[in-house]
């Protein structure tokens, strides 16, 4: 079992927040290029941001039953990307779309008891060539809506590298490892809201709040 969780802060809409985020170590940055979302940003400016990051931390440009010509459009701007499927994308489409690049797969889980009833493990298998699962809420709309799910619920394992999110803060992110960590092959977190002043404006001290809080939660487990 892979014991570093991996760190993706996401929704990033200015330069000091990219900055921050390259600061702070996180391994991962997003860029929400679904129009609906108050945290969009243009291919092209994604593209400016990008540029501020170092070598070997990934972009990763969410969308949301994007056209394929636009999403490669995307990609060319972004060579380096990594794609995160946020929408009603059946396997076919997210291989015909991404090609040969790495791409990410919402699951979005019901809120409260219902999350039980989804079949977390049939939707990994159904998904088998992603990099990685995202688990979020399913809210009104798309791209994450800041709300928690009940971890718990999830099943006791999945043979899948997992990435949650939806509704975690510096405060609440300990809880979530712990409780994702041991049902699956490796774990990434990646946080939005959580480490925001206002919708696409980040916060620098809650992005380093954050950030430390994952890296000691890995130290307690690792001891």
């Amino acid at each position: 079992m892979n014991t570093r969780t991996r760190i993706k802060i996401c929704g990033l809409t200015r330069e000091q927040d990219v900055e921050a985020a390259v600061a702070a170590g996180a391994d991962a940055v997003g860029f929400v290029l679904y129009e609906k979302s108050p945290r969009h940003v243009t291919a092209q400016r994604a593209a400016e941001l990008v540029r501020r990051l170092p070598a070997f931390m990934t972009p990763v440009l969410l969308v949301v039953n994007a056209p394929p010509e636009q999403i490669q459009a995307a990609c060319a701007l972004i060579p380096n990307a990594t794609l995160q499927f946020h929408g009603d994308e059946t396997p076919e489409q997210c291989l015909a779309a991404a090609g040969a690049r790495p791409f990410l797969r919402a699951a979005r889980i019901p809120l409260g008891e219902a999350g039980r009833r989804f079949d977390l493990v049939k939707y990994v298998q159904q998904y088998s060539a992603a990099q990685a699962v995202l688990l979020d809420a399913h809210v009104e709309g798309f791209g994450g809506g800041g709300k928690s799910f009940e971890w718990s619920l999830l099943p006791p394992s999945v043979d899948a590298h997992l990435v949650l999110s939806g509704g975690l803060t510096p405060a609440n992110v300990t809880e979530g490892i712990r409780q994702l960590r041991p049902r699956c092959k490796s774990l990434a977190v990646d946080v939005s809201s959580g480490v925001e002043l206002s919708k696409g404006i980040k916060d620098a001290t809650k992005i380093h709040q954050f950030v430390a809080a994952v890296r000691a939660t890995d130290a307690q487990l690792a001891g």
